[in-house]
């Protein structure tokens, strides 16, 4: 028997309750990234103008020798968040054996106040330290004053540990806007965000975890990852040997942007 057509109101409601669930999502995703309230630029964008202003006499910083060129090599930047943690040390065993230096977006209570000694060693190997601030807020639900103590609590105990002070900032959950940025330059902090995670906070799926990150990869891309969850370092050699493969050099986020310098106060994404 042939099926009776939709009525035209039925056809036009449905489709009417598709564009409201198809604008709640991207206003939903709008928000939990911060993209409404902020304007970011890509590290091959921030690379490339530093490149142009060298060429132009303009003052800008051309590569060190012997320095990874991203315009040449298909580079992608490994970042990890909210560590130190237990699982560091077998992170950092990997590392050192795949010769892979990354970007560490420390955590401040209960992770760089309870591994003191990880945080030095992190900062081996060409790793690089950067802030995820002290108790990990929602900073743009602060006021800029606990903004500031959030980040500069951080960025003073690494500083007394390592003698380095981080000029890079990922803010918690992604959640970015002006005033965090005035902060941020206030503070000399550069904000880093991604475009490539695995979502490992809600799965122990070393393989999910492997896949995801693959599946995502592009060249100048971040990768994000937490050392602190229990499936994600089973699963980062695995990643390291097939972006290899692939042809991808790891680089941390500083080499990613070079020559250009990670400018305080400005977001940079993928």
């Amino acid at each position: 028997m042939p099926r009776t057509p939709r009525k035209p109101s039925a056809i036009r409601r449905k489709a009417a309750s598709a564009t409201v669930a198809a604008v709640s999502a991207t206003a939903l995703a709008l928000t939990l990234s911060g993209c409404a309230s902020y304007d970011a630029q890509s590290p091959k964008s921030a690379r490339n103008a530093a490149y142009d202003a060298a060429d132009n006499g303009k003052g800008g910083s051309p590569l060190p020798a012997g320095a990874v060129d991203c315009r040449k090599a298909k580079c992608i930047a490994l970042t990890f968040d909210a560590g130190p943690s237990e699982h560091t040390p077998a992170l950092l065993k990997v590392l050192k054996e795949k010769k892979v230096s990354v970007t560490f977006f420390l955590l401040g209570h209960n992770h760089v106040d309870k591994y003191p000694e990880l945080v030095k060693q992190m900062a081996a190997n060409g790793n690089v330290l950067g802030n995820h601030s002290w108790t990990h807020p929602r900073l743009t639900d602060l006021p800029p004053e606990k903004i500031r103590a959030e980040l500069d609590h951080l960025d003073t105990e690494v500083e007394r540990l390592t003698g380095t002070r981080p000029t890079l900032m990922r803010p918690p959950q992604g959640r970015t806007d002006e005033k965090v940025s005035k902060v941020c330059k206030e503070l000399g902090l550069a904000q880093v965000l991604w475009n490539d995670t695995a979502s490992d906070y809600a799965t122990t799926d070393t393989a999910l975890i492997t896949k995801r990150i693959l599946d995502k990869a592009d060249r100048d891309g971040i990768i994000l990852l937490h050392d602190l969850y229990q499936g994600t370092v089973p699963a980062v050699p695995g990643i390291i040997d097939a972006l290899h493969a692939q042809g991808y050099t790891f680089v941390t986020v500083p080499e990613l942007l070079a020559p250009a310098t990670p400018e305080p106060g400005k977001v940079y994404r993928p």
